[in-house]
């Protein structure tokens, strides 16, 4: 098995990583923090609660950074709604937080770890930015960074910049110059990594968890249209699909930069393809296609599992 930490913020896409991973019998979770990203820090850490809760597992759980390392923190209501995974009604749980913040947490995590560790980095890179910084010993230990953000061929926050990184483009730059070995899900993939109107429809009474999933596809469906979507992307599902089966993506390796200046490029991913760029220094390998059906089978299978269990 993978041992894995995952930092997020839920987010219906970032829900799906956790559920699905949680399922995985290749990966480890070893603990789960969050960022403040889609909504603010205290609303994603709630839903990383519920989520958990609804589950009925015993991952720990710790807050992070509550805001981007230079700017103020931009939020994604509009494809997530107020809370930041609307849709599904969730009672009130008292699911465990760690005292240990994010960055000190997952310091602590690596450090314990007797393997190394891969990072399933599914927000703004604020906390990943920080513990590089703050703890350099830490790079010897992971094995490699599994990432949702940018977009080499285009933005969505932006025509240029896609939102995760959009958000804290100066975080994203120190992760991406960092050395660690870097798997990038860009909009370049995620965008092809659909689950289809009839595939979410089939979901429906299912079963607890398959339920679940529905209601919040079903809000997260709708929300997509006014991006222009029909099906919807399951964007940071690919970060540990991935981990799962590598073999159904595609991707190649690039040395990836991060503009950080203001302006309209801001938050922009670049990779330079000239036939005299240096094969040397390249950091990430930057996925551009995935078998769609085999993706989605990924999450059926997790949905599947979950169901059992949960009966």
């Amino acid at each position: 098995m993978r041992n894995i930490l995952i930092d997020c913020d839920p987010g219906h896409d970032d829900a799906l990583a956790i559920i699905t991973a949680l399922a995985s019998s290749k990966l480890n979770v070893l603990g789960i923090s969050t960022i403040g990203g889609n909504q603010t820090l205290e609303k994603v850490t709630k839903n990383a609660k519920n989520i958990l809760n609804f589950l009925d597992v015993k991952i720990p759980l710790a807050m992070g950074e509550d805001r981007p390392l230079v700017k103020k923190l931009q939020t994604g209501e509009e494809g997530h709604g107020d809370s930041g995974m609307d849709g599904p009604y969730f009672s009130e749980n008292n699911y465990p937080i760690e005292k240990e913040r994010g960055v000190l947490f997952l310091w602590k995590k690596i450090m314990a770890s007797e393997e190394k560790v891969t990072i399933v980095a599914l927000g703004p890179l604020t906390n990943i930015a920080l513990l590089l910084r703050t703890f350099p010993e830490v790079k010897e230990k992971i094995e490699c960074i599994s990432l949702m953000g940018g977009g080499i061929d285009r933005g969505n926050c932006t025509p240029l910049a896609e939102f995760n990184i959009y958000v804290d483009p100066e975080a994203a730059e120190i992760v991406f110059q960092s050395g660690v070995k870097i798997i990038m899900s860009g909009l370049d993939v995620t965008e092809r990594a659909e689950i289809t109107v009839a595939e979410i429809d089939s979901l429906k009474n299912k079963g607890k968890a398959s339920n679940l999933v529905y209601e919040l596809l079903k809000f997260y469906n709708i929300s997509g249209r006014k991006f222009g979507f029909i099906d919807s992307p399951l964007h940071d599902l690919c970060a540990v699909a991935y981990l799962i089966n590598s073999e159904i993506f595609e991707g190649d390796n690039y040395n990836v930069n991060v503009i950080t200046d203001d302006g309209k490029a801001r938050g922009l991913t670049y990779i330079d393809k000239r036939l005299s760029a240096s094969k040397e220094n390249r950091n990430t390998f930057v996925l551009s296609n995935v078998n769609r059906s085999e993706f989605v089978k990924i999450l059926m299978e997790a949905l599947e599992f979950w169901d059992k269990k949960l009966n």
